[in-house]
């Protein structure tokens, strides 16, 4: 059992890593390439690490 929790620890720490750091970029910036805010933060939020991604690859607009 402490293996398997030393294994998806890394995995964990990475999707809050992800989710903190595009949800604060969603709340700051005011342009996306689609949708909205509320939109960018509910799929940030709750598709787990690909929503983070996915922000980054087509959401983030122009800074």
């Amino acid at each position: 059992m402490d293996n398997q929790l030393v294994l998806l620890l890394p995995f964990v720490i990475l999707e809050f890593v992800l989710a903190i750091t595009a949800l604060i970029h969603v709340i700051r910036h005011p342009n996306y390439k689609f949708g909205n805010r509320f939109i960018w933060i509910l799929v940030v939020l709750f598709i787990q690490i690909i929503g983070p991604i996915f922000y980054f690859i087509f959401g983030r607009g122009e800074e």
